[in-house]
C-alpha cells in the first residue's frame, strides 16, 4: 500500500508494546476470515513532528542584541545574543535540532532586566492530534532550572488548558500546595495533579539540568517498578476513572514563572544573569487511534491514523458509511491479552427498532421530523437514542453506552466556576483567579476565601512596606505608626499630628494586643 507520506519510523521500544496486530487471516469451520483484534501504533519521539509557539511577543532574545552572564561567572558578561548573526541567535526551533556531541543549542529568553516585572514565558506544543504518552516528558534547560513553572496540558488542540503538574523551589509559597513526589502516590491517586520541588532547587551544579513530568512513575503504580505487570496496567486504563485520559493530550504548554536564581534572592545590581535556555525537550508517545489502528503516518502537515475495524477519521474515531448498523465505540485492552477490537459492522438494508441503550424502554415517531426518538432517557441521559448525557453531567470513558454510569455528574464549585457545566472530559469553565477540574482551586498570585482574589501582598511583587509583614497573602499587619495596604502611609503624617507626643500613643500594651488579635480575624485591615 503507497501512503501519501512516508511511514513514522522514528519508534523506541517503550512501556506499552503489546496491541500491535489489528486483524488476522484465520480458518474456522466457516471458512476462511478475518479475525479483528485491539491495536495500536508503536511509540515514537513526538517532538519531530510538533509545531512549537514561543510567547509573549519580543521573549525570545536578540531583537535589540543583548549581553547576558552565567551564575558560575556573573559579572563576566561577555556572552552576546543577536537575532541577526545566526551564530548568535537563539530561535525556538535549537529546542528541537540534533545537536553535536559537547555543542548544546538551545532557545534563550531575553534577561530579567525589567526587573522586578515578572519575566513570564509560555511554550506551547501542538500536533494537532491526539496523542497518548508513553514515557517521561524531559525538558532540559541550560544556565540553570527555573525556580517556578507550570506544565499544562489541552484535549482540544489549545482551546481550552488544564493543569499537569507544578514546579517550584518552594510549592507552598509559590502555589499554596504542600509539594508530592509522584512515587508516593497511590493508585486511587495516580492522576493526581500534584506540586513538586525535586526539580527546582538550586544546587549550584551544572549536570542538573532536566526538569521531568514522570509518566513512567505512573505507570509504576499499576505495573511495578520495572513495568513487568503491564496487563495491570491495561486492565486499570480500561476501569479507572480518567486514567486513559491523563495521559492523553493534544497540546503541551510551559509557563515559565520565574528564572534560576543561583541563591536565595535576586541580585539587582546584575540583572543580566537571570533568563531561560531550553536547549531539548523530549516528548515520546503514540498516535491516539481509539485500539482501531497500529500504523499513524504523517499527511498534509499532521499525523493521521491508518484505520482498521471499518473505522475512519484522524483518530479512527467513527464508523465507515454503509458499517453503522451500530453506534461507534473505541477498542479495549480488555480482555487480555488480545482486547476487543469493537468492530464497525456493516448496516442492514432497513433501519430497525430504536436502541436506547438501555435507558429507556418507550420511543416515540416524530412526523415532521420523521425520525423515531427514544423517551424519557434516564442514568442521566439524552438525545434520540440516549446516548449524549444531560448538562451538568459528562461521559465516563471507561463506561459503554449501555452502561448505568455512563453519565458523571460534573460538580462543578458553585463559587469557583461559571456554571455548574463542564466539558467531555469533565473539566469546568473557571471564573477569574481559580483553575482545577472543578475550579476549588486557585491559580498562582491568587487565595481563596469563598472564591479566589488575587494577592494583596506577597513576599516578591508586592511587598509590604515599612517593615510591615504580609499575612496570607490577603493584608499587610503594619507596624505602630503607619497604615495603609501595603504599610506605606504614616500615622503621624495622616493625622497632622506629633504621635509620639500624643497622649494614647500606639506603642503600648494595647497595641500589641490589637496586633495579636489581627492575625486571628480574618475581617481585620489594619489598626
Amino acid at each position: 500500500m503507497l501512503y501519501l507520506a512516508a511511514l513514522l519510523v522514528h519508534c523506541v521500544p517503550l512501556a506499552m508494546a503489546q496491541y500491535d496486530i489489528c486483524k488476522s487471516w484465520v480458518t474456522t469451520d466457516d471458512g476462511p476470515s478475518w479475525e479483528f483484534y485491539a491495536c495500536q501504533p508503536k511509540a515514537m519521539r513526538m517532538k519531530d513532528y510538533v509545531t512549537v509557539r514561543v510567547d509573549p511577543a519580543g521573549i525570545t532574545c536578540g531583537d535589540p542584541p543583548e549581553r547576558f552572564c552565567t551564575h558560575e561567572n556573573p559579572y563576566l558578561c561577555s556572552d552576546e545574543c543577536d537575532a541577526s548573526n545566526p551564530d548568535l541567535a537563539h530561535p525556538p526551533k535549537l529546542m528541537f535540532d540534533s545537536e553535536d556531541e559537547g555543542l548544546a543549542t538551545y532557545w534563550q529568553s531575553v534577561t530579567w532586566r525589567r526587573y522586578p516585572e515578572p519575566l513570564l514565558a509560555n511554550i506551547t506544543l501542538s500536533w494537532n492530534k491526539s496523542i497518548e504518552l508513553t514515557d517521561d516528558i524531559v525538558i532540559t534547560f541550560e544556565y540553570g532550572r527555573p525556580t517556578i513553572m507550570m506544565l499544562e496540558k489541552s484535549l482540544d488542540n489549545g482551546r481550552t488548558w488544564h493543569p499537569y503538574q507544578y514546579y517550584a523551589d518552594d510549592c507552598m509559597e509559590a502555589f499554596s500546595m504542600p509539594a508530592r513526589r509522584v512515587r508516593d502516590l497511590s493508585t486511587t491517586s495516580a492522576n493526581r495533579v500534584l506540586c513538586t520541588e525535586e526539580y527546582s532547587r538550586w544546587a549550584g551544579s551544572k549536570k542538573e539540568k532536566t526538569v521531568r513530568f514522570e509518566v513512567r512513575d505512573r505507570f509504576a503504580i499499576f505495573a511495578g517498578p520495572d513495568l513487568k505487570n503491564m496487563d495491570n496496567l491495561y486492565t486499570r486504563l480500561e476501569s479507572a476513572k480518567g486514567l486513559k485520559d491523563f495521559f492523553t493530550v493534544t497540546d503541551l504548554r510551559m509557563r515559565l514563572l520565574r528564572p534560576a536564581l543561583g541563591g536565595t534572592y535576586v541580585q539587582r545590581e546584575n540583572l543580566y544573569k537571570y533568563f531561560y535556555a531550553v536547549s531539548n525537550i523530549e516528548v515520546t508517545g503514540r498516535c491516539k487511534c481509539n485500539l482501531h489502528a497500529n500504523l499513524c503516518t504523517f499527511k498534509e502537515g499532521s499525523l493521521q491514523c491508518e484505520c482498521e475495524h471499518n473505522t475512519t477519521g484522524q483518530d479512527c474515531g467513527k464508523c465507515k458509511k454503509n458499517f453503522r448498523s451500530r453506534s461507534w465505540r473505541a477498542g479495549s485492552y480488555l480482555p487480555l491479552p488480545n482486547g476487543s477490537p469493537n468492530a464497525c459492522a456493516a448496516a442492514g438494508s432497513a433501519f430497525g427498532n430504536c436502541e436506547c441503550y438501555g435507558h429507556s424502554n418507550r420511543c416515540s415517531y416524530i412526523d415532521f421530523l420523521n425520525v423515531v426518538t427514544c423517551v424519557s432517557c434516564k442514568h442521566n441521559t439524552r438525545g434520540q437514542h440516549c446516548q449524549h448525557c444531560r448538562l451538568g453531567f459528562y461521559r465516563n470513558s471507561s463506561a459503554e453506552l449501555d452502561d448505568e454510569n455512563v453519565c458523571i455528574e460534573c460538580n462543578c464549585n458553585q463559587i469557583g466556576s461559571m456554571h455548574d457545566r463542564c466539558n467531555e472530559t469533565g473539566y469546568c469553565e473557571c471564573r477569574e483567579g481559580a483553575t482545577g477540574p472543578k475550579c476549588d482551586d486557585c491559580l498562582p498570585n491568587y487565595y481563596w476565601r469563598q472564591g479566589c482574589f488575587p494577592n494583596v501582598c506577597d513576599d516578591e511583587l508586592l511587598l509590604c512596606q515599612n517593615g510591615g509583614t504580609c499575612y496570607q497573602n490577603q493584608r499587610c499587619i503594619c507596624p505602630v505608626g503607619f497604615k495603609g495596604v501595603l504599610c506605606q502611609q504614616s500615622r503621624c503624617e495622616a493625622d497632622k499630628q506629633d504621635c509620639d507626643g500624643a497622649p494614647g500613643a500606639r506603642g503600648g500594651p494595647a497595641a500589641l494586643a490589637l496586633a495579636m488579635l489581627a492575625l486571628q480575624l480574618p475581617g481585620w485591615v489594619d489598626l
